[in-house]
């Protein structure tokens, strides 16, 4: 189970600390987690699931294929939450300066 868990959060870019922050736990109880052989508690399991871009199914079963959920996951997720409860304008000025970025990068690709 453990072992689980830490590829998942290894795929989702993640830290152990950034995991825990998004969860709201200690990198501690991440790390104890990921050496485990029982889940997490059940209070943080759909937080887990939701930052790792996974099912609640495909978090409690190691042997399943992760169906991954659409859209950003782990730090990605929470930024793009944090940016949807910003005012509109400003809302505005983060996509403007992330698509500068993201034309640059493809600019420099090509």
């Amino acid at each position: 189970m453990g072992a689980h868990i830490a590829a998942l959060r290894k795929a989702a870019g993640l830290t152990q600390a950034e995991l825990a922050k998004l969860v709201d736990e200690t990198q501690q109880n991440i790390a104890y987690w990921e050496l485990a052989d029982k889940p997490p508690r059940s209070d943080v399991l759909p937080k887990m699931a939701k930052i790792l871009g996974v099912r609640l199914e495909n978090l409690l079963s190691p042997d399943a294929t992760p169906e991954r959920r659409g859209g950003p996951v782990g730090r990605g997720q929470k930024l793009f939450e944090d940016i949807s409860s910003l005012p509109r304008r400003q809302q505005e000025k983060v996509f403007e300066f992330v698509e500068a970025i993201v034309d640059q990068y493809r600019r420099k690709a090509s």
